[in-house]
């Protein structure tokens, strides 16, 4: 098995280790009014993999409190990270953590975040470690500050720190309502100490502003208009970009003829090697002369659809390994499944497609492009261009979700190439069609299990996956023994990061086959799992989605059946429960209901959180039952929403959603954990409802339950 489950989680990182500096924080704080300054210590996510030996400059000083928090001469608090906001709603918890710590209102913090001359180096927003990780760097740096703050304080208003408070951006004498405002005590003055990583942040039980359903800080700006995405900003003499894509993947250009798209006026072509690009003076007329150049490709080389998973397993880089214990125990038991399960590629579909302007002035680049990893693009702009990362600046907009699939630099190396060349600024918006066919995917895979009971307990569990992924590959039920292998393969399309990445695959395999042995044995499947478990967390999930889905109860009609699945991903635990109804004759599926529990550790945001939970559910949908990447001779042949089937209003079934708030435990992501168990426990309940078992992803793409397993 291999060590890290995340590993095709980023593309190729850079050699270098630092930077120079964009515009620089002085500037910056300059701009704001002095403030303080202290120390923090953290892990090494936040190292850049970008330095030589000779760079001068070097990221904000990660172990510097105004790397993360600065105070203005007027009391301003402003707020910096590298993560970046694509509809988690990181913005406003990350807000209510710190407001909490110093006792302001969330909608007096502002939020830098994402850009890479501004913000603390971080490899990327993904794999649900922002409110893991950022939460509690902001919790504690910010309850250094209220100590600095009140240290300050006691010798401007001549009392004890023991008499003193905060509140509203003041320090308030409880005895004489005497204050002093933040802004006052700190003005002009540089204060440089370390963190005492023993200080105490407030506990979740006397929280007042975390812990809160408070709505989306800057929700007003999406609902008015007034907040602009990437795709929707205009520069000064700005100008609009196309790039020329084979029509196959693997096609080479045999010949290109430009003439007629240069004739077009306001046109502009960009050549560099193989990439041939343009820029005009409106999105309409780049598309004309895009549509203008004549060329010729050779054929793609790309195995086909029908081929792929055979194709997996036989370009798989490490064979399997055998355990002659575990094939003995095997063979003895009084029960055995061997079961293969396929997985298809499905795409992210963003509601916002990539997009990116660059602008080029006087040797140096600024770029803003919808990117879950702006330090990760100022590195491959840097290599692209020979430019050392002081000459380059990425700011990142709240962007219209990624989902793990906006992680490449494509459209900002892309940007930056046509506006070099033409010496303005230029956007570049990739159409829904290039977003699917030149993103990449949710890797497909082959999973095969084998899986044994004696006496009642499962006895040996042997699990292969190829391609798709090791993450969420651990088995979560004890006294089995086990065998778990990852292998590699060759995949024909480009993948990549997936909400929750190969766990949705792993866990469907695995709650499928556990829920089989149940049924085979006549259990009932929540209490065989149950039974097999010593994750206290877990079944405290199991039974609390239990009790809200009436589980056991009798069901309300014929043709119904019940499914359950459960598991684990990156700190959170989920129980999935499902009722659904197969009409006998058009065998339709109808998912009725859905009741999902969740527990990540203590609840920032309950209402947020809901949220996620909701989001995760209907979008794991999608795969589970109709998603899927159709190609043929090296062509994408579903490049759009009228033949790539996403979920619908339609689709929506009743939802319910359990929240378990454990204040004793720090918080964990929750942004992926609650996807992994809707495909198995659909699955589970169809075949409650039907008799028939299901073992690939998607379930239904023919769009009615089969007849046969």
């Amino acid at each position: 098995m291999t060590p890290n489950p995340d590993k095709y989680l980023f593309p190729t990182l850079s050699d270098w280790k630092s930077s120079e500096g964009g515009m620089s924080r002085r500037k910056f704080f300059k701009l704001m009014g002095a403030g303080a300054a202290t120390y923090i210590l953290f892990t090494d996510v936040f190292v850049s993999t970008a330095a030589t030996a000779d760079d001068k400059f070097e990221f904000p000083d990660k172990d510097l409190i105004s790397s993360w928090i600065h105070i203005s001469d007027a009391g301003k608090i402003t707020v910096f990270t590298g993560k970046v906001e694509i509809g988690q709603n990181i913005r406003t918890s990350l807000s209510q953590v710190v407001a909490e710590e110093l006792s302001v209102a969330p909608q007096e913090i502002k939020m830098i975040m994402g850009d890479t001359s501004l913000t603390p180096y971080d490899r990327g927003t993904y794999g649900s470690l922002t409110t893991l990780q950022i939460s509690p760097i902001l919790r504690l740096a910010a309850a250094n500050l209220k100590g600095i703050l009140l240290e300050e304080a006691e010798t401007v208003l001549g009392v004890a720190t023991s008499q003193l408070q905060l509140k509203d951006g003041k320090v308030l004498d409880v005895g004489s309502a005497k204050s002093v405002d933040f802004g006052a005590l700190l003005s002009g003055k540089k204060v440089l100490r370390k963190i005492n990583k023993d200080v105490s942040t407030i506990a979740p039980a006397k929280w007042k502003v975390a812990g809160q359903s408070i709505s989306k800080i800057n929700g007003k700006d999406f609902i008015n208009g007034s907040h602009k995405y990437v795709s929707d900003m205009v520069l000064p003499n700005m100008v609009y970009g196309k790039i020329l894509r084979a029509p196959a993947y693997g096609a080479k250009l045999l010949h290109v003829e430009t003439t007629n798209a240069e004739k077009i006026p306001g046109v502009m072509l960009v050549r560099d090697g193989d990439f041939i690009g343009l820029v005009a003076d409106s999105p309409g007329k780049a598309a004309m002369a895009l549509a203008a150049i004549d060329c010729t490709w050779g054929e793609g080389a790309l195995v086909e659809r029908a081929e792929l998973f055979e194709h997996l397993i036989k370009t798989s880089k490490e064979g399997k390994s055998k355990s002659k214990s575990l094939e003995d125990s095997y063979e003895g038991a009084s029960l055995k499944i061997n079961q293969r399960f396929e997985i298809d590629y499905i795409a992210h579909v963003p509601l916002e497609t990539r997009a990116a302007i660059a602008h080029w002035k006087d040797g140096e680049v600024e770029v803003w492009a919808g990117t879950q990893r702006p330090f990760g693009l100022h590195e491959d702009l840097a290599k692209e261009f020979g430019l050392p990362l002081n000459k380059i600046r990425v700011h990142v907009p709240d962007t219209g979700s990624g989902y793990g699939g906006k992680q490449s630099s494509d459209v900002g190396i892309e940007a930056a190439k046509l506006s070099k060349k033409a010496g303005r600024p230029v956007k570049v918006c990739w159409t829904r069609e290039e977003e699917f066919k030149w993103a990449y995917f949710r890797p497909a895979g082959v999973i095969e299990v084998k899986a044994s009971v004696n006496q009642g307990k499962i006895n040996t569990w042997e699990f292969h996956n190829y391609n798709s992924g090791a993450a969420g590959i651990d088995f979560p039920y004890s006294g089995a023994q086990e065998h778990l292998e990852y292998h590699r393969s060759s995949s024909p399309l480009r993948q990549g990061s997936y909400r929750a990445l190969s766990s949705t695959a792993n866990i469907f395999a695995i709650e499928s086959i556990v829920n089989d042995l149940a049924r085979d044995l006549k259990y009932d499947p929540l209490q065989f799992r149950i039974a097999h478990l010593e994750k206290p967390r877990l079944i405290d999930v199991i039974k609390a989605g239990a009790e809200a889905f009436g589980w056991g109860k009798e069901k309300s009609q014929a043709e119904t059946g019940y499914g359950m699945a459960c598991g684990t991903v990156k700190g959170g635990f989920v129980a999935t429960f499902v009722e659904v109804k197969v009409e006998s004759e058009s065998r339709k599926l109808n998912v009725r209901r859905v009741v999902t529990a969740f527990e990540c550790g203590v609840i920032i945001n309950p209402r947020h959180l809901k949220s996620q939970v909701v989001g995760c559910v209907l979008q794991g949908l999608g795969g589970a039952l109709f998603e899927a990447v159709d190609f043929k001779d090296a062509k994408l042949t579903n490049p759009g929403l009228t033949s790539y089937r996403v979920p619908r209003f339609s689709d929506v079934p009743e939802m319910k959603v359990i929240l378990l708030n454990r204040e004793d435990l720090p918080s964990s992501g929750a942004g992926e954990a609650p996807i992994v168990c809707i495909a198995p426990a659909l699955r589970n309940a169809i075949q409650d409802a039907c008799g028939v078992k299901l073992y690939k992803l998607p379930m239904l793409p023919s769009g009615v339950v089969p007849d046969h397993t």
